[in-house]
């Protein structure tokens, strides 16, 4: 085994400030369990919506920004919204669609937390583990940042599909910027994945070196 060279001192210190991103990735694993009482929260109140508490539908109702028909007077006005009674299907597809969101947002998170201390702090030594995830043995700064991208891109798709279903709530003007952002964020993952083949690519660290 070969002997670790020795660093001078500032190059040691340069090196060791590595771990100041470890609070970094402590505290997104802090918001990973947020997100994970966040979603047990919702299908709670869904599961308890489907079993007709009224409550629970108000809460959900509430959380997704929906709104039932509109009461208007003679003039045309609206006035108000028709109270919602029971869980019907847009409702329950948009909730559904949160609990996906959420889902993508946590696997967001593994990939920065895993990816990034793996590729930026210290080797997590899973090789071998029967775990370990199928990217993690190809991850450099290059494919995680490409994996964010198209991970963004699943996520912007939820949040507009959402919007399209609800698009009696929301503002023409609105749907309009939604889908340009969500062109944006295609367009720039695709120009990261483009930019990503054109450089040469390292090594593996699990690859053996002849």
């Amino acid at each position: 085994m070969a002997h670790d060279p020795q660093l001078r001192p500032l190059p040691r210190l340069i090196f060791a400030s590595r771990w100041l991103q470890l609070p970094l990735y402590l505290g997104l694993i802090a918001a990973q369990a947020i997100y994970v009482f966040q979603f047990w929260t919702e299908l709670v109140h869904l599961i308890e919506a489907a079993f007709g508490d009224q409550h629970a539908l108000e809460l959900l109702v509430k959380s997704i920004g929906y709104k039932s028909m509109t009461i208007k007077d003679a003039a045309g006005a609206v006035i108000g919204y028709e109270p919602i009674a029971n869980l019907n299907e847009t409702i329950l597809m948009l909730v559904v669609l949160g609990l996906i969101d959420v889902v993508m947002i946590s696997n967001l998170l593994i990939m920065v937390i895993v990816g990034g201390y793996e590729t930026f702090v210290s080797r997590m030594d899973l090789d071998g583990h029967p775990d370990q995830p199928e990217w993690l043995s190809h991850v450099n700064a290059s494919v995680l940042k490409v994996k964010l991208a198209t991970a963004i891109i699943g996520i912007s798709s939820i949040h507009l599909l959402k919007t399209f279903i609800n698009a009696d709530n929301y503002a023409e003007k609105t749907l309009m910027w939604q889908t340009v952002i969500h062109v944006a964020f295609l367009l720039s993952a695709m120009a990261i994945a483009f930019t990503d083949r054109l450089l040469p690519q390292p090594p593996h660290h699990g690859e053996d070196k002849h």
